[in-house]
C-alpha cells in the first residue's frame, strides 16, 4: 500500500541525502519525494510517498527515520483528509494541424501553455496524480519530447483530525 509521509525535518544541508540514504540502505524505495521550508525558515516539510507492504515494515520506517537527528515529526497521513498536487511540465510535438486540438486538451484538464515554438508546446499543469496521468494519457498519442513532474507535496486539510 502507498503512504504518504509528512515529514518535518531541520532546513539544513544534508537532511534530504541522510532521509534517501536510510530509504537506500534499507531496501525501501521512495515512489515520489518533495521536500521544500515551510512557514518557519529552519523547518522543511518532506512529502514522501512510499509503498509499504504493511503495517510492520510503515512502522520500521517511521522508527528509522526518527533515528535521524534532524527528523522533527513525521505524520501519516494517507488516511487523513488532505489537499494534494503535483506539478507538470510536458513538451508535446504541435504543429499547425493538430495545435488546436492540443489547445482544447490543454483547456479541459485546466492547464496552460507557458512556452510556444513552430514544433512544440510546453504545458504546465497541476492536480492530482490521477489527473497528470490522464493529461500526460491524453497527450501521449502526439508525441510527448519530454516531460518533467515534482512528486506529490500534501497538506491535512484545515480542520481535519489526524489519525
Amino acid at each position: 500500500m502507498r503512504h504518504t509521509l509528512s515529514v518535518m525535518v531541520m532546513n539544513h544541508p544534508g537532511v534530504l541525502a541522510r532521509v534517501a540514504g536510510l530509504f537506500s540502505r534499507r531496501g525501501y524505495n521512495i515512489d515520489s519525494v518533495a521536500v521544500g521550508k515551510t512557514e518557519d525558515p529552519e523547518v522543511s516539510r518532506m512529502t514522501i510517498v512510499v509503498d509499504a507492504e504493511d503495517e510492520m515494515t510503515l512502522e520500521q520506517i517511521t522508527k528509522q527515520l526518527y533515528k535521524l537527528i534532524d527528523v522533527i515529526k513525521i505524520n501519516d497521513i494517507t488516511s487523513t483528509e488532505r489537499v494534494e498536487r503535483e506539478l507538470v511540465l510536458i513538451k508535446v510535438s504541435a504543429t499547425s494541424a493538430n495545435r488546436p486540438e492540443i489547445l482544447q486538451i490543454v483547456d479541459i484538464f485546466r492547464a496552460r501553455v507557458v512556452d510556444v515554438s513552430e514544433k512544440a508546446l510546453i504545458v504546465e499543469a497541476t492536480g492530482t496524480q490521477d489527473k497528470i496521468e490522464a493529461l500526460i494519457a491524453m497527450l501521449k498519442p502526439f508525441g510527448l519530447k519530454e516531460l518533467v513532474r515534482t512528486g506529490k507535496v500534501a497538506m491535512v486539510r484545515a480542520g481535519a483530525r489526524q489519525g
